[in-house]
């Protein structure tokens, strides 16, 4: 099924992609045949899919290295995919190895304006059939899609993840092939629920309903590298209620995300309903947001962007046929917070892996750490033991818990905070602080203590392995708490480590909008879909909720319906008489 050629080979299939017609008049509900409901079906149980471990020896772990090696050894070309065919524009980029720059995973077709211009028409052209499509059999796609994707092509997915994104098999297990599951899974279940709720109430003679209409227009869906699942999500979830999407991959996932819509294709996912458009985001962003008909944003990226999209989407108001919705998840400056009554090697260790696993580079992590006075010295000798005694190098070697960072410049970024902190007078680096970008982009897990609680690194996002420690008064819990909350824009997740429960009972009354995702006694990374829904609001998003029904009613548009059985004998009202 999947369509990755030899660099060599020259992707020659073109959609017509001349000079730019008029924009036509569309029925949206000029479907053709319609076919008939001739029963309410039952879902199969959903649950979420189990995770295996890949211990070492063991025939999962062989499969999936057999699968790195296999796809590492070639370079892949990426097309775009419009209307269902593959699109070469001439302009071609390059998606790198970020722990082996030198070597080219794909390179990959970069849409221009006449590609995304013929992406909007076929998804919109594309519309009326698929959004007419029995929600059944939407349902039983996305359904396939998923056990295609945790069979058949589990390993070739994880594969494409770890080489291209720099996660080891862990990472790539929770993200590519289990999170991924789950969203198309559950996301079917919680459409079901959507679909079923109805007025409680009908009077006499009436019958009233609710439809859930898909968005008019076409959604937008802008993916980041550092997660598989949420590429796919972004652009399935709003597809299974009836939209059609583009889907604007990171340059630097190009691979997998590629390797997850090839999925969706073979599952049955009609051509024009999720065009796979890579290209500059910037150009590609402004292009859209032109469109008449653009009907949604489906985004998760930086603040900085996001906030810049908004203001072009406000300034193109008057040019939309509906009020664009607005979805997003941004950045974070994510904590922990130990209490004295924590337990310490616990503690500890929930926040290496927070702070560190996929080197920093989830939304999620922990940047901010905040330890009481009294348990300091304990903490500080396990958390430099742990951090120093980290394994790192290329995902090709099974044991390594990291890996290295996306590109140059999140390498440049990341690093820059490190030296900030290396000639600060009040920062001080106490594990790590060593990087090289020779081969790969590798940043050693670096721990900062800081006695200035509104340092530059406890403000800004990093999203590398660094995390900024904070050590303050057991008197001064309550001060603590409340600066955790002013010192920075974001309210994504945080946690609390305590074994006293009013003083966890306190934390989570005043650190209440500083988290949209908060834990006690766990660290801040990890959402299960379906047990955890996920995201924040201040400057971390729109709190929408991946993960949950909440998601996807941003993608419909309700119409309420009230049919009368029973016809009136006149006009005039009982208190006219």
């Amino acid at each position: 099924m999947f369509r990755l050629t030899h660099t060599s080979a020259a992707v020659a299939a073109r959609v017509g992609l001349g000079a730019r017609t008029p924009t036509p008049e569309r029925s949206y509900s000029d479907s053709g045949i319609r076919v008939p409901q001739l029963a309410s079906f039952r879902l199969p149980e959903i649950k979420n899919e189990p995770t295996r471990d890949y211990v070492p020896g063991s025939a999962e772990q062989e499969q999936l290295m057999a699968a790195v090696e296999e796809l590492g050894s070639t370079t892949h070309h990426i097309p775009l995919v419009i209307n269902g065919k593959e699109v070469s524009t001439g302009d071609v980029q390059q998606q790198v190895n970020p722990g082996n720059k030198a070597q080219v995973l794909c390179t990959y077709e970069n849409a221009g304006p006449k590609e995304v211009d013929a992406a909007i028409e076929g998804a919109l052209a594309a519309k009326s059939k698929w959004e007419a499509m029995p929600v059944y059999d939407r349902q039983a796609i996305f359904l396939r899609a998923a056990d295609l994707l945790a069979t058949k092509y589990r390993y070739k997915l994880m594969a494409a993840s770890m080489l291209g994104q720099g996660k080891n098999i862990w990472q790539a297990e929770i993200d590519a092939a289990t999170e991924t599951a789950d969203f198309l899974r559950f996301n079917v279940k919680y459409s079901a629920e959507i679909y079923a709720q109805q007025p409680p109430f009908n009077a006499p003679g009436i019958w009233n309903r609710i439809e859930y209409r898909p968005l008019e227009g076409f959604v937008y869906a802008v993916s980041p590298f550092n997660f598989t699942a949420i590429g796919v999500n972004l652009a399935a979830a709003p597809a299974l209620m009836g939209n059609t999407v583009l889907w604007k991959p990171s340059n630097s996932a190009v691979l997998s995300n590629y390797v997850a819509y090839d999925i969706m294709r073979e599952a049955g996912v009609p051509d024009g309903v999720i065009q796979f458009v890579p290209g500059d985001a910037a150009a590609m962003t402004k292009q859209v947001f032109e469109h008449p008909e653009f009907a949604s944003l489906h985004f998760t990226g930086s603040t900085h962007v996001f906030k810049n999209m908004w203001r072009q989407i406000a300034e193109n108001i008057d040019r939309y046929k509906s009020y664009p919705r607005i979805v997003g998840e941004t950045g974070g400056k994510n904590y922990h917070v130990v209490h004295s009554s924590a337990n310490i090697d616990h503690a500890v260790n929930s926040t290496i892996r927070g702070a560190f696993e996929f080197q920093g580079q989830k939304c999620s992590a922990c940047s901010r750490l905040y330890v009481s006075k009294s348990k300091w010295s304990e903490f500080r000798d396990k958390l430099v033991a742990g951090t120093e005694s980290i394994k790192m190098g290329p995902i090709t070697d099974p044991t390594n818990f990291m890996g290295p960072v996306i590109n140059q410049a999140a390498y440049d970024k990341i690093t820059g905070y490190i030296e900030a902190a290396r000639n600060s007078s009040d920062c001080e680096i106490i594990a790590g602080g060593k990087h090289s970008d020779r081969d790969g982009y590798y940043i050693r897990p670096t721990v900062v203590l800081t006695s200035d609680p509104y340092c530059k690194l406890m403000k800004e996002e990093i999203f590398g392995p660094v995390l900024t420690v904070y050590v303050y008064d057991d008197a001064e819990f309550d001060s603590t708490l409340d600066t955790i909350s002013k010192t920075t824009p974001y309210g994504l997740t945080g946690a609390v480590f305590a074994e006293d429960r009013m003083a966890t009972v306190h934390a989570s009354t005043r650190l209440l909008h500083t988290a949209g995702n908060f834990y006690i006694n766990d660290k801040c990374t990890g959402a299960v879909v379906g047990q955890q829904p996920f995201g924040g609001s201040r400057a971390s998003g729109t709190n929408d909720k991946p993960g949950s029904p909440s998601l996807l009613q941003r993608f419909v548009s309700p119409r309420s319906i009230k049919e009368n059985m029973i016809p009136i004998s006149g006009y005039m009202y009982p208190s006219n008489q």
